[in-house]
């Protein structure tokens, strides 16, 4: 030790030199052939895992698909409304379905124009995507109307 510091003797640098030396002047060829062959391998496994994600991507659609229900609506049919903007009070008891309504006319994609056989125009029509729609089997429906006061006056 000199002065509280440890001291290396030429011999010993003189040695992990020369291990630096031998393991950086490795073979270049075998290195490259090396990097080569996990460049591929690394490839081969990025074409078996966008298989296999297509493949269960397949299987998941087909899944899914199997389980849509087709729904054809004529016109003058009766149908019920899904109401997603139920929200603001949502109460636990309370219908999302809102109807029934009358199918006046059936467009291409799923769109159907629907009317209101109770309101006071009977004219009034607007067009909502079939896939919000259920057939609606009759039965009487208890039409709620909620009034809020939110004067707190």
């Amino acid at each position: 030790m000199a002065y509280g510091k440890s001291c290396h003797l030429p011999v010993e640098m003189e040695y992990k030199a020369y291990w630096a030396l031998k393991f950086l002047n490795f073979d270049e060829t075998a290195s490259r052939e090396q990097r080569r062959l996990q460049l591929l391998e690394l490839e081969e496994r990025r074409l078996n895992a966008y298989k296999s994600s297509k493949l269960y991507k397949e299987k998941v659609k087909k899944y899914h698909d199997k389980k849509l229900l087709k729904k054809d609506f004529q016109p003058g049919q009766q149908v019920l409304l899904f109401n997603s903007r139920l929200k603001l009070f949502p109460g636990k008891l309370k219908s999302k379905w809102s109807g029934p309504f009358t199918i006046k006319k059936v467009r291409p994609y799923r769109a159907v124009v629907l009317c209101d056989p109770q309101s006071k125009d009977p004219n009034r029509t607007w067009v909502v995507n079939g896939q919000r729609l259920k057939q609606y089997h009759g039965g009487a429906i208890e039409r709620l109307n909620i009034v809020l006061c939110l004067d707190p006056g």
